[in-house]
């Protein structure tokens, strides 16, 4: 049967300096995806990529 599930999430507000808001929000218009959807993308990358030491 079909189930309609929605991911857990919480909202946090966390600053970043102007030039990084204004990179990313670039790259999310760029690939038609919110900057949250972004950031979020970009922090997972980093932390799955991170070294395990």
């Amino acid at each position: 049967m079909f189930e309609v599930k929605k991911a857990k999430s919480s909202n946090k507000t966390i600053r970043m300096p102007d030039e990084l808001i204004e990179k990313l929000q670039s790259i999310a218009d760029k690939n038609d995806i919110s900057f949250n959807q972004l950031v979020v993308q970009c922090c997972d990358y980093a932390l799955n990529d991170m070294n395990k030491d």
